[in-house]
């Protein structure tokens, strides 16, 4: 039976765990909030970046787990209830910067975390909780993981590192995924660079048990070799993985390239006559988003191309905050998850009513690079 110490307590927005193994310790992060699905707010970033610094520089620790509570979601995205919240009364100032800040600057030390991550993606994956996923070394995925950046349909853009991940995905499957909201499963995220690894969600404890009963050492290198090692035997026994969409419609996505403007490509999404039920319920998505989010993400995945990690993220967060301020964002959230009408009454109706200038203002600098919030971030 594994030794686990609790670090916090256990009603604590994350609690914090350690488990005992052969030789070391095995850290372990679980997101808890199961009933809002573990949406990421402000609390669990400020408790989870200074823990994982801490952990970093402790010499007993292996490796870290990170999961959520319950058995629904890993986390359904960033708190934008709270967001709308700021947005609404401008209280507290300067929250939507402040929260950014925050959760980029998590996200980006996961993706540079020498230590193995284990990302336990079960269930729900979505906007920000794909944002802890994307940097971790050990993505694990299950046959109950819906993953997705929905934010076309609440006035955002795919965050949270989208600018950098998304290009890992083959060609234009990042823009689709961006313009339909589209949910993708387990085989979809290994094909497409989100996850490592399948595992039935049942067979958690299996893995704990073998993490457990290795024994590792203080090189980091060596120790993401074990946990590989470990993930495939799981992987091995968790029988075949549920059929995804992607790859049986790849061909149509990436026909994308074929047109010129980002009318052209969104016409041709909408003009699609098919029974596929994965790529009508992207149309409808598509229909009922947001214009100027598909402007946005557009123009996001054509200016970080060549970007750094860090840069991405320093673009995203003046793309955010200037999301806080033009209304489409609070007017997405407010229809969504506070009236909850299902009706967002958006300004910008259509492409054609967006004037090249208001996507213009996303991608104008706020800061130099000395008062930039993110300066920390290094050029990796």
């Amino acid at each position: 039976m594994t030794n686990v110490t609790l670090l916090n307590h256990q009603d604590a927005p994350v609690v914090f765990e350690t488990a005992e193994a052969e030789s070391g310790l095995i850290a372990i992060a679980t997101l808890n909030a199961p009933k809002s699905l573990n949406a990421l707010n402000y609390d669990m970033i400020q408790l989870l970046e200074p823990q994982l610094r801490k952990w970093a520089d402790d010499d007993a620790v292996a490796m870290i787990i990170l999961k959520g509570a319950g058995e629904k979601a890993f986390c359904a995205g960033g708190d934008v209830v709270s967001l709308h919240k700021a947005m609404s009364t401008a209280e507290p100032a300067n929250y939507i910067e402040d929260f950014f800040t925050l959760e980029y600057k998590l996200d980006y030390l996961i993706h540079c975390y020498e230590k193995p991550i284990l990302l336990w993606g079960n269930g729900i994956v979505m906007g920000g909780g794909l944002g802890l996923m994307a940097g971790a070394s050990h993505r694990v995925v299950t046959e109950t993981s819906r993953i997705a950046m929905p934010e076309l349909t609440i006035g955002l853009y795919p965050d949270v590192g989208g600018s950098y991940f998304l290009h890992k995905m083959p060609e234009q499957v990042g823009l689709f995924l961006g313009l339909t909201a589209a949910s993708i499963n387990a085989e979809d995220a290994l094909f497409v660079n989100l996850a490592d690894h399948y595992a039935t969600a049942d067979k958690y404890d299996a893995i704990l048990t073998a993490i457990t009963a290795e024994k590792w050492g203080k090189t980091a290198s060596l120790n993401h070799e074990k946990l590989t090692n470990i993930l495939i035997s799981i992987d091995n026994i968790s029988g075949r993985v549920p059929k995804g969409n992607v790859k049986d419609n790849l061909a149509v996505i990436q026909k994308l390239a074929e047109f010129d403007s980002l009318q052209g490509k969104i016409d041709y999404i909408q003009a699609l006559e098919t029974e596929d039920k994965w790529l009508t319920r992207a149309q409808k998505s598509l229909a009922h988003g947001c214009p100027l989010s598909c402007a946005l993400v557009e123009r996001q995945l054509a200016n970080s191309k060549e970007m750094t990690l860090a840069q991405c993220f320093k673009m995203e967060l003046g793309m955010s905050v200037r999301c806080g301020e033009v209304g489409e964002f609070q007017e997405g959230v407010r229809a969504l998850l506070i009236d909850k009408d299902g009706a967002p009454n958006w300004q910008f109706k259509s492409l054609s009513d967006i004037d090249e200038a208001v996507v213009d203002s996303f991608f104008t600098a706020r800061w130099d690079e000395q008062s930039h919030p993110l300066n920390s971030l290094t050029s990796s």
